[in-house]
């Protein structure tokens, strides 16, 4: 059973490492972060044929639909125990890179979730866009990941949303990937 500080580590680490990879959208089309998964799974499943996904972020900024036009996909092999993430953009494969760092067999995602569009769209009517429009807020970050910031059930995908905003602490909204219904927010 991983331990719950694991399970936080972990979060935080892939939120700071794959932060750094974001870079200008320019004139390339928004896509929901299911859009690219098929690619991601092919080449992960190349890589290693027990690749399973673990991660998914925004690697660009994600618009009010719930669409960016870079998602990063980060897969763990257990036969190989190591992880390799893949940044997609425009149906192409822009990055493909083995983590400098070790996980501890993380947990994979479910096979079925809700996607980026429908976790933002609660995510805004909970608290988002009351943030937002209260503190000159923007949202900075989507991932989903499983048992990291979701403690009641640490088997559960979960979208975590982070807004921020120069003038009050950051709000982070978790929703569920199994239905799309906010378990939780917080503030700071």
């Amino acid at each position: 059973m991983r331990s719950r500080n694991h399970r936080l580590i972990f979060g935080a680490v892939l939120l700071v490492s794959l932060a750094g990879s974001r870079a200008a959208a320019g004139d390339h089309p928004p896509y929901s972060a299911a859009h690219g998964l098929d690619l991601a799974r092919s080449a992960a499943r190349s890589w290693s044929p027990d690749a399973e996904l673990v991660y998914v972020e925004n690697d660009e900024d994600v618009d009010a639909s719930g669409l960016a036009v870079r998602w990063g996909y980060l897969f763990y092999s257990q036969r190989k125990d190591e992880a390799r993430g893949y940044t997609i953009r425009d149906g192409e494969i822009l990055e493909a890179t083995e983590l400098e760092f070790e996980l501890q067999d993380p947990p994979p995602l479910a096979e079925r979730w809700v996607d980026s569009d429908v976790a933002l769209e609660a995510a805004e009517e909970n608290s988002g866009r009351k943030y937002r429009q209260e503190w000159n807020g923007r949202l900075s970050t989507m991932l989903l990941v499983r048992g990291a910031f979701y403690h009641k059930k640490p088997d559960l995908s979960t979208w975590t949303l982070l807004y921020t905003s120069e003038d009050a602490p950051a709000l982070w909204v978790v929703v569920s990937a199994e239905n799309g219904k906010v378990l939780k927010t917080w503030r700071g």
